[in-house]
């Protein structure tokens, strides 16, 4: 077994210029590497480049420069292939097809024999949480019942790799804990997983790292906290907070673009957090709360995203 499960090096690729338009880079030089049973997320804005980088390593896309493997092999060799697993986004099902009908379709071309889709099929839909419709028409399921149906098409084969586009968009919030759950439990068994989301929230929940791309370029690659770039602190909330506050000897902030109601405290000694609150009391402020503030992936996103704009 090879160290990475997908690697590229130097990856790029540019669309060629049509009826005078200018030529597209969607990539520009990437560099990944994603260990095996590791959740790696794939962010960045529109037009970042994100699913050419998808449709590259799927190989429905050949780069037009650079290399990259998928399980020790080329990018597009058909061994590899064979081993991994997709999701796209706003994948359709046909209507008419029952629940076990739809992943059988999908075991054929996958070239399962008769023996494996009978064992599969029904652990599958188990698994997602279908059995009492696994005879029932797709075209009945919710949004939810078909993101859980899709990620069972991606899992027909037992792929090592899984590529996920978009796993919880349109999901509710039960919904989307549930394929959490299931992607926690596809990483405990070794299972490499590759997403790309917009919904930052979910990618903080259950990736191990991240990778940002921005204009055809990877920005920053790291754990979340690398993201986030910061640790814990702490959070106050205020009553009648003044705007002209001196806050610079405790290292703390105020919050939000108002400014109104909350001071954010970097992580540090409970002493300087007890001085502060006791320099707000000293200035009459009332003091709401006080509790352990996390900063968001969000906001280290989108740091990250206005920095490399301004640059």
């Amino acid at each position: 077994m090879t160290d990475f499960a997908i690697t590229t090096h130097q990856l790029a690729k540019t669309y060629s210029s049509v009826f005078g338009k200018k030529a597209i880079h969607a990539l520009k030089g990437v560099d990944l590497e994603v260990g095996h049973g590791e959740i790696v997320g794939i962010l960045g804005p529109n037009g970042a480049g994100k699913t050419t980088l998808l449709k590259i390593l799927l190989g429905v896309v050949s780069p037009t420069s650079g290399t990259g493997t998928l399980l020790g092999r080329p990018i597009g060799d058909v061994k590899s292939r064979h081993r991994l697993g997709y999701l796209p986004e706003n994948h359709r099902f046909p209507p008419y097809l029952t629940a076990r009908q739809t992943l059988d379709v999908y075991g054929r071309l996958s070239r399962l024999d008769d023996a494996t889709l009978k064992e599969r099929i029904p652990m599958l839909i188990e698994e997602a949480g279908l059995s009492s419709w696994i005879d029932t028409r797709v075209g009945k399921f919710s949004k939810g019942m078909m993101q859980r149906l899709g990620l069972a098409q991606a899992m027909i084969n037992d792929p090592d790799v899984l590529v996920l586009d978009e796993p919880t968009d349109g999901v509710d919030p039960v919904g989307r804990r549930e394929i959490r759950d299931r992607l926690r439990l596809l990483k405990a068994r070794g299972k490499t997983i590759l997403i790309n989301s917009h919904l930052l929230t979910e990618i903080e929940l259950v990736c191990d790292r991240v990778a940002i791309l921005n204009r055809g370029e990877i920005v920053q690659i790291g754990s979340i906290d690398d993201i986030s770039g910061s640790q814990s602190g702490w959070r106050i909330e205020c009553r009648s907070l003044q705007s002209g506050l001196d806050l610079s000897n405790f290292g703390a902030s105020l919050e939000g673009p108002d400014h109104e109601s909350g001071i954010i405290v970097p992580s540090g000694s409970l002493d300087n957090l007890n001085a502060l609150i006791d320099h707000l009391r000293q200035a009459n402020v009332q003091i709401a709360s006080v509790e352990r503030h996390r900063r968001s992936l969000e906001a280290g996103f989108l740091d990250i995203i206005d920095r490399e704009e301004k640059s």
